[in-house]
C-alpha cells in the first residue's frame, strides 16, 4: 500500500472513521460503484479498495425486499470473501442477517454480476480466512477488539450460476 491507502485505513480503523465508512461511504458507493461500473468509489485515493469492493445484493429478513450494500471482499479459490465486521459494531450489521435468512445473493465485482451462495466459514477455515482478511486490511484487527466479545462473521460467497456482464 501506498502512504494514501496507509492512511486511509489507519483513518477507517478509529471510531469516527470506521462510522463515517459504514454510515457515509457506503451509501454513496452503493449507487457509485456500479454507475461507473467500479471505477470510482468513496475510497477515491486507495487503488487496492477500488478494485477489491463488490456491490451485495440480498433479500431482506423482514421485508422480503432486495438490499444492496457495498463490501470489501478478497478471493479465496473461486470464492469471494467478505466480514461482517460494520466497522466493529458490537451487533451484526443487516447485511448478515439477511444473508443468513436467504442466503441466496447477487454479487456485482469488477464488472461482472454473479449469482451466489453465502455461508459462513467455520472452524479452520475462518480462522485461515480470518488471518488473510487481516493481511488484506489491517482495520479489521481494530474492529474485532472493538466489536465488544462479539466474533465477526467471515462469509463465503460461492458462485451457483454462469456470470454475466453488465
Amino acid at each position: 500500500m501506498n502512504w494514501y491507502e496507509r492512511a486511509t485505513v489507519r483513518i477507517a480503523s478509529t471510531r469516527p472513521g470506521a462510522w463515517f465508512f459504514v454510515n457515509v461511504a457506503m451509501r454513496i458507493d452503493r449507487v457509485l460503484v456500479p454507475l461507473t461500473g467500479g471505477r470510482l468509489s468513496s475510497c477515491l485515493g486507495t487503488r487496492y479498495h477500488r478494485q477489491h469492493l463488490l456491490i451485495l445484493t440480498t433479500t431482506g429478513a423482514k421485508s422480503g425486499r432486495p438490499r444492496t450494500v457495498p463490501l470489501l471482499y478478497f478471493t479465496d479459490g473461486a470464492d469471494l470473501v467478505v466480514i461482517g465486521s460494520k466497522g466493529g459494531h458490537p451487533r451484526h450489521p443487516a447485511w448478515y442477517h439477511n444473508v443468513r435468512a436467504h442466503p441466496r445473493v447477487t454479487v456485482y465485482a469488477r464488472g461482472t454480476r454473479t449469482e451466489c451462495q453465502a455461508r459462513d466459514a467455520q472452524g479452520a477455515e475462518r480462522a485461515r480466512l480470518w488471518a488473510r482478511a487481516v493481511e488484506v486490511y489491517p482495520g479489521y484487527a481494530s474492529y474485532r477488539a472493538r466489536a465488544d466479545g462479539r466474533e465477526i462473521p467471515v462469509v463465503v460467497l460461492s458462485a451457483v450460476s454462469t456470470a454475466t456482464a453488465t
